[in-house]
């Protein structure tokens, strides 16, 4: 099918990664924990904005020229890998909102914009050297050597790649959001929970820069 092989074996192996607790899961569960279920879709959403970049790259051979550079692929490893540490110290050190302790539900200044929350979850993903490798290493398994469509081909396993990742982040994010709903009246619990995530953060982010190429 327009030089795709094994494509069963692909939806399998796409299923199995997500399941997988990554980056990518630990932020939106961090966000859901910290704004609620909206905060998390939205999060997943930006996610697979990211994975879209990488499909359009690996598509159109980017994605083998970032691999095949050391320079490049160390780069872009340890801007992720700050740019996760620096997500999950603002989550350990983050105070109360001044609203929560007097009582109202949440401040108006306090929760991330829409557009905030879709950015950071486009970078988190986007910056992932590990992302790029995968898709660089991965999706080529499933392309017909001798095709002539191997554009399409890769585009098309790059949009069931993100289908599938936004259904199963979006699940993430509401059963994450569900949860919290039950200590949304206990600022201390919520306080923990956010530094647990935050921590997880900062932990990916150190195994993510002393990652070997």
């Amino acid at each position: 099918m327009f030089g795709i092989v094994h494509f069963e074996f692909f939806i399998a192996a796409v299923f199995l990664l997500n399941v997988t607790p990554g980056p990518d899961t630990a932020y939106i569960v961090g966000r859901s924990v910290a704004q609620g279920r909206g905060a998390g879709l939205m999060s997943a959403l930006g996610i697979s904005a990211g994975c879209c970049i990488h499909s359009l790259a690996c598509a159109f051979g980017l994605t083998a020229l970032l691999a095949a550079s050391a320079t490049a692929f160390t780069i872009v490893k340890f801007v992720g890998a700050i740019y996760l540490m620096y997500l999950g110290v603002r989550l350990i050190f983050a105070k109360p909102a001044a609203d929560a302790r007097a009582g109202d539900a949440r401040a108006p200044s306090a929760p991330k914009s829409l557009r905030q929350l879709f950015l950071q979850g486009f970078w988190t993903n986007v910056l992932n050297p590990k992302v790029v490798l995968f898709f660089v290493s991965f999706f080529p398994q499933f392309v017909a050597t001798g095709s002539e469509h191997k554009t399409f081909a890769f585009l098309t396993l790059g949009a069931v790649f993100v289908l599938m990742s936004m259904v199963w982040n979006s699940f993430v994010a509401w059963i994450a959001g569900s949860v919290t709903q039950r200590f949304s009246g206990k600022p201390a619990v919520k306080c923990w929970l956010d530094r647990g995530v935050g921590s997880a953060f900062v932990g990916l982010g150190i195994k993510l820069a002393t990652a070997s190429r």
